[in-house]
């Protein structure tokens, strides 16, 4: 969902050509885990702390394991390397779609993708099974491997949802013929704040044949976006990591703040830290690194 801007510009002192103050509303979504990688529900508001452009912000909104109703865009590689995998995988993707329309919001929805040397919507979103089922069924794999291009895509169809936003990857490895770039695919999921969580299947044991360089361009998508890269081996790895994915949004927080005292002449995109404190324990939290705007 794009900011909402709620008013307008407010300036009253000598000092508002050098201060802005932004009064559209950043949202948060974050997950929380222990040192042993366990999720952590139950923390309390005043155990967080927002920081915007190195500026501390007061919280406006904190839900715990928000119940908003999740879009989630679901891109499955069709490139030839996968050609042997996908009749595993699809098996592995309808029940964990069953999974998400079962349980959670009524208005959560799913939208199917296949992504090659292009990208085509198998599915638009939808709560029906049988339309997701109809467009697996569509799945052939060939040609090279466009992640950026389909991302982007993606991306711009969520543009118009409301709620929580999810781009969900399964790929054997990295981007090999998109026209987009690392940096627009980045760029595109911030501006419609979909968090992305990229699944690698792994049929190669070891790093041999491995597109390394583009696992970890999948990495730092996700951890940009406050999403992480899972990796899996088919069968029942694959039906963990959509588990372990599934898991996450159905605990995750919501925290959300008008940008104040940010310094004018900033840069586009605005870096964003989610601080929490839970001492004696050590927690990891996964929120997105950022926004872009205007501050007004």
């Amino acid at each position: 969902m794009k900011p909402f801007v709620l008013a307008a510009l407010l300036a009253v002192s000598p000092l508002a050509s050098q201060i802005r103050v932004d009064v559209r509303l950043v949202r948060l979504l974050a997950s929380v885990k222990d040192e042993a990688g366990a999720l952590v529900g139950g923390l309390e508001q005043k155990q967080f702390r927002i920081f915007d452009s190195g500026v501390e912000q007061e919280i406006a909104v904190f839900e715990r394991s928000t119940a908003l109703p999740l879009s989630v865009s679901l891109l499955i590689d069709a490139s030839g390397s996968t050609a042997v995998s996908l009749t595993q995988e699809v098996v592995s993707v309808k029940t964990f779609l069953r999974s998400l329309l079962r349980d959670g919001n009524a208005d959560d929805a799913a939208a199917l993708y296949s992504f090659n040397y292009e990208t085509t919507q198998l599915a638009a979103f939808t709560r029906r099974q049988d339309r997701l089922d109809n467009g697996l069924k569509r799945l052939k794999g060939e040609a090279g491997t466009s992640v950026y291009d389909a991302i982007h895509f993606a991306a711009h169809d969520l543009r118009t949802r409301d709620g929580r936003k999810v781009i969900v990857i399964v790929t054997d490895g990295g981007d090999t013929t998109s026209s987009y770039t690392f940096r627009d695919a980045l760029q595109a999921a911030h501006r419609e704040e979909a968090v992305i969580y990229p699944i690698v299947v792994k049929p190669i044991s070891g790093d041999a044949g491995r597109n390394v360089g583009g696992e970890n361009a999948l990495a730092s998508l996700a951890q940009g976006t406050g999403g992480r890269v899972l990796e899996a081996a088919l069968g029942e790895g694959l039906d963990q990591a959509f588990s372990a994915i599934l898991a996450e949004l159905r605990t995750q927080y919501l925290l959300a703040y008008y940008p104040r005292d940010l310094p004018a002449g900033g840069p586009a995109f605005h870096p964003v830290r989610l601080q929490v404190d839970a001492l004696p324990r050590k927690l990891q939290v996964y929120t997105r690194s950022g926004y872009y705007g205007e501050a007004r």
